[in-house]
């Protein structure tokens, strides 16, 4: 017999509530939801564990997305912020010690900021507690069934992403 989790007792308390109620999307959507809230706790409990506030993890994230060097009107853009709030996030960054501003070698106008080796060990210790536990919840799959349920979920997307017409970051 298959174990049970908190969203079969839900299902079956609205079953008889709302008799149309399709217990598999129900119980989908309820499981989708209950698990990002799971994995919202753990990254915001990695974030405490490693003394960073989530402006300074997505400003980290960002630099690192773009291989540890970038522009701070290239992170404004990637954060959607003016360029003046990168500017602060940048300064308090710079204060810890993970990042460096450095003048540009191709443009002496302009600064690069740089992830310093303390930004990128923090920042990957941070995002190492979120994939451990995402690891440790997707390993009760074989990568069969992680292979299929990504590809389902990616189906399900394209639907949400062409009706709300945003890329989702």
């Amino acid at each position: 017999m298959e174990q049970r989790d908190w969203t079969d007792g839900h299902v079956e308390r609205w079953k008889p509530v709302l008799p149309e109620l399709d217990p598999d999307v129900e119980g989908a959507v309820t499981r989708m939801k209950k698990l990002s809230v799971h994995l919202r706790r753990v990254r915001e409990q990695s974030l405490v564990d490693f003394d960073l506030d989530r402006q300074e993890f997505d400003t980290l994230h960002k630099l690192a997305g773009r291989g540890g060097k970038a522009a701070p009107s290239e992170l404004a853009a990637d954060l959607d912020l003016a360029p003046a709030s990168v500017t602060g996030r940048l300064d308090a960054l710079e204060r810890r010690g993970f990042v460096r501003r450095t003048p540009s070698t191709t443009d002496r106008r302009r600064v690069d900021v740089e992830l310093t080796a303390e930004g990128r060990s923090t920042w990957i210790g941070a995002m190492d507690v979120l994939g451990n536990e995402e690891e440790r919840l997707l390993g009760v799959l074989d990568k069969d069934e992680r292979g299929l349920l990504n590809a389902m979920l990616r189906r399900v997307m394209v639907v949400a992403e062409a009706r709300g017409g945003a890329a989702w970051d």
